[in-house]
């Protein structure tokens, strides 16, 4: 069972690494259009004082966003985290690329406060994870891949569920929720149930939600899977905004081309170890990030004893 306050994990089928979803049941019951109101400081509990936790963050160019030592996390025998060390600059665009299985979900959900390292330590914007969890977890918005929300909520009560838990007021969250709306080109589905939505709109209501309270660190797992180019363009542009204002993002892909174009860092992950780490250019080493990829990942599918595909039958 987990502790109070954390987000269960599931194993995935397909995956050694967890499937991260939330508790969709029972759903927080919203009339359609109703305006949620609610106490703002009844609704986030802390092992430390706002004072403690305020004073703790580091702010400045040079700040470390997150610093990573030691992590190690195993499931059964796979160890699925094995030592990684990763210092994400404040600031920054960092990407995080590795095959599947590889321990990129399992790292961030460990920097996301999701999950528990066996051994090792995280800390976000000078506030050390395991001392200070919730402190930690205020300074974060969060996209887990494959997470399961409450879709039979509309749109804009989602983000107003979301600016719930983060503590804000009604009017902080109608206005920030319009905003959101307008900047994901969501407007006009704010009043339709999110279970309507496609997996490309779904992506963006949920990417709003992550943003709702604007945290200091965006910890995003796949956050263009399944999103058509028009909205990514959208979706990299309010990101892209977010760094140039001094947010840090640290994202996983696939997307190779589109990490080489927006990040500044990436690390590459195999077998839950960081194979390389540096900016792109260091990475890359020369070649495109992709190949370099390859070169590091290996590859394993054999394509002998396929001769039979070589021929059709009718």
């Amino acid at each position: 069972m987990a502790d109070e306050g954390e987000t269960p994990v599931a194993r995935s089928d397909d995956d050694s690494e967890p499937t991260l979803v939330a508790e969709p049941d029972p759903a927080p019951e919203v009339e359609p259009d109703a305006v949620v109101i609610a106490e703002p400081d009844a609704v986030v509990d802390d092992t430390a004082s706002d004072d403690t936790a305020a004073g703790a963050v580091e702010s400045g160019p040079d700040t470390e966003a997150i610093s990573i030592r030691g992590l190690v996390k195993q499931f059964g025998d796979n160890r699925a985290v094995d030592g990684i060390d990763l210092t994400v600059p404040a600031g920054s665009f960092y990407g995080i690329v590795g095959p599947n299985g590889a321990g990129k979900t399992t790292t961030l959900s460990i920097v996301a406060g999701l999950l528990r390292a066996d051994e090792g330590s995280v800390v976000i914007c000078g506030i050390d994870q395991s001392a200070q969890p919730q402190a930690a977890k205020r300074l974060m918005g969060v996209l887990p891949d494959r997470l399961r929300t409450f879709d039979r909520l509309t749109g804009r009560q989602l983000l107003y569920y979301y600016g719930l838990l983060r503590g804000l007021s009604s009017d902080v969250i109608e206005k920030r929720a319009t905003d959101l709306a307008r900047a994901f080109d969501l407007g006009d589905a704010l009043s339709r149930v999110v279970s309507d939505y496609s997996a490309g709109m779904t992506k963006k209501i949920m990417l709003a939600g992550a943003m709702i309270h604007s945290p200091r660190v965006l910890v995003l797992d796949e956050p263009f899977e399944s999103v058509d180019p028009v909205s990514s363009a959208v979706i990299l542009d309010i990101l892209r905004a977010y760094v140039s204002h001094g947010g840090t993002v640290i994202l996983s892909s696939h997307g190779m081309d589109l990490v080489e174009r927006v990040c500044s860092r990436v690390a590459i992950i195999v077998g839950g170890e960081v194979l390389a780490e540096g900016t792109i250019d260091e990475v890359r080493a020369g070649q495109t990030l992709e190949a370099r990829f390859v070169e590091l990942a290996g590859s394993s599918g054999e394509v002998e004893g396929l001769e039979w595909l070589h021929t059709f039958s009718d």
